[in-house]
């Protein structure tokens, strides 16, 4: 079931979900319907349709998705699986930013009775770096390890946690406390969070990086019995890892995710100074030879519609628009559960979003190759 992208839903106004909805108006010229609990501002644009809405209503969730014929939710990672079942019902296609693999279960769950999309994970870890590893995994004869390392970071980290907040205090909190998918030895693992601590050098900058959970998405599963090893890492600042720990462990804090979320919202910064690092890395055979595969980049912010956006914000929404684009083309499953690595690293660069993460595209890779 095709679907033209003229009428979209996105619900949560933040900072993701607004970007979603200026790309959305200016690359694609669609009528946004954008819907929060606090009523968010649109400022008096024609294109974008403001709505207060509490998607706990079971209701009023109902009657604005029967209204539209595709939702990207933007939401907390709480509120995946309720918005997926309410979509799913109603034969509403579904794309989500969620790392959270309890959720992505949840809704993966509902696909074989669903008549339309679901597509969670569609941001940027999970999302674009799926796409960038399965292709890379594409390349060879036989994979040894996949390496996927992802950072958002303030470009001046200087308090204590070396770190600053660009995106989602939730969404950290969330890949910090729970079990990292991974494969290790060709077997399904999970790995503690916090651990596996590494040092890496780009460009002749230092960082850490060390293992948080979702990031791969739905990959392990993809590649299993392909690969002798697979893991995924968040890069971030030296000395971060260590404050984290602390704070989780040290203080417990890990059994009081309230408190914790209370603690790092009052003392940490937030920042729309800031880049995403990602560096992707696969050895194995290719030709009767080993070899390795290695690709490094840095994303910034740009100005859309007049506003000057963090390179978080653009990655996320243009990860999530590619796979919303690709699927109104014909060019992915049209119902079921979806795979962001079922995205082809040459479809995602003729999207109109592929200007936004060019520099995430290897110039050399030979198109269309990736795994299925």
């Amino acid at each position: 079931m095709q679907f033209a992208l003229d009428k979209v839903l996105i619900l949560g106004a933040g900072k993701i979900g607004a970007t979603l909805a200026d790309m959305l108006v200016e690359l694609y010229g669609t009528q946004v319907t954008l819907a929060d609990m606090h009523p968010p501002s649109t400022h008096g644009d024609p294109q974008l349709h403001p709505l207060q809405l509490d998607v706990q209503d079971d209701a009023a969730l109902a009657s604005v998705l029967n209204q539209h014929p595709l939702v990207i939710n933007a939401l907390p990672f709480f509120c995946a699986a309720r918005v997926a079942t309410a979509a799913a019902q109603r034969g509403v296609h579904y794309f989500d930013l969620t790392e959270d693999v309890a959720a992505t279960r949840t809704i993966r769950a509902l696909a074989p009775r669903a008549r339309a999309v679901l597509m969670p994970q569609c941001g940027l870890a999970p999302g674009l770096i799926g796409m960038l590893g399965g292709h890379l995994a594409g390349q060879f004869d036989e994979l040894y390890d996949l390496q996927l390392r992802v950072g958002a970071l303030t470009l001046h980290a200087l308090n204590a946690l070396r770190y600053h907040f660009t995106w989602s205090v939730d969404g950290v909190i969330n890949e910090y406390c729970n079990p990292c998918d991974a494969i290790v030895g060709g077997q399904l693992a999970n790995l503690q969070p916090l651990e596996g601590l590494e040092n890496l050098s780009l460009d002749g900058q230092v960082f850490e990086a060390f293992n948080t959970s979702g990031g791969l998405g739905t990959l392990c599963e993809t590649l299993a019995g392909r690969v002798r090893n697979l893991n995924y890492k968040t890069i971030r600042h030296p000395g971060h890892r260590d404050a984290m720990h602390l704070l989780l462990h040290g203080l417990r804090l890990i059994e009081r995710r309230d408190l914790l979320r209370q603690v790092l919202d009052g003392a940490v910064p937030h920042s729309r100074d800031d880049m995403v690092v990602i560096a992707a890395t696969a050895t194995g055979m290719r030709g009767g030879r080993l070899e390795q595969l290695t690709h490094s980049t840095r994303l910034y912010g740009a100005p859309l519609r007049g506003q000057q956006r963090t390179a978080i914000e653009l990655t996320t929404a243009a990860g999530a628009l590619a796979a919303v684009e690709l699927c109104a083309q014909g060019l992915l499953p049209q119902q079921g559960f979806v795979r962001q690595e079922q995205c082809t690293l040459s479809a995602l660069r003729n999207t109109r979003v592929g200007r936004y993460v060019e520099a995430l595209l290897p110039a050399s890779a030979p198109p269309g190759n990736t795994v299925a």
